[in-house]
């Protein structure tokens, strides 16, 4: 699969959750399947970097289910994730040399993520008449997703 695939498709993980995609990524990285040594993203492979944003990812999967927590449209949440979609598509870009090309394809993919992710679990919630199944679909499809982007990586 081609590099701006897969940061396309990680980017729309980003927009899902905001979390995931650089779980999934800085996993990558740390066990050697995302070549990012002696690159200024290298940090995501470092030993504890993986377990923090997996503790972070995993906090954001409880928290999505508060009825307090914001639209994901609004403009952090949305800031966030169309960063961390540059940031996840901009890694998985660095060991072809496309760093920039996956950076816009990450950031494109979080933007219809984002935005498709909404509209999607909207249209869930509603048939199912509450937001609880559709909100845990959107986490299978988020992990699912960056797990197989992952492995499809992996040398």
């Amino acid at each position: 699969m081609s590099v701006y695939v897969i940061a396309l498709l990680m980017g729309v993980v980003a927009g899902l959750r905001a979390m995931t995609a650089p779980a999934a990524v800085s996993w990558a990285a740390h066990l050697g399947w995302l070549p990012l040594q002696g690159t200024p993203l290298a940090f995501l492979g470092y030993a504890a970097t993986p377990w923090i944003i997996t503790v972070l990812a995993l906090l954001e999967l409880v928290t999505d289910q508060l009825p307090s927590t914001p639209s994901r449209k609004v403009p952090v949440q949305f800031g966030t994730r169309i960063v961390v979609g540059a940031l996840c598509g901009a890694a998985l870009g660095t060991p072809s040399g496309v760093w920039i090309g996956g950076l816009v394809a990450g950031v494109v993919g979080a933007l219809i993520g984002t935005l498709g992710g909404a509209k999607a679990r909207a249209a869930l919630a509603q048939s199912f008449g509450r937001d609880l199944p559709a909100a845990l679909i959107e986490d299978v499809v988020a992990i699912g997703g960056a797990v197989l982007l992952v492995l499809s990586i992996a040398r």
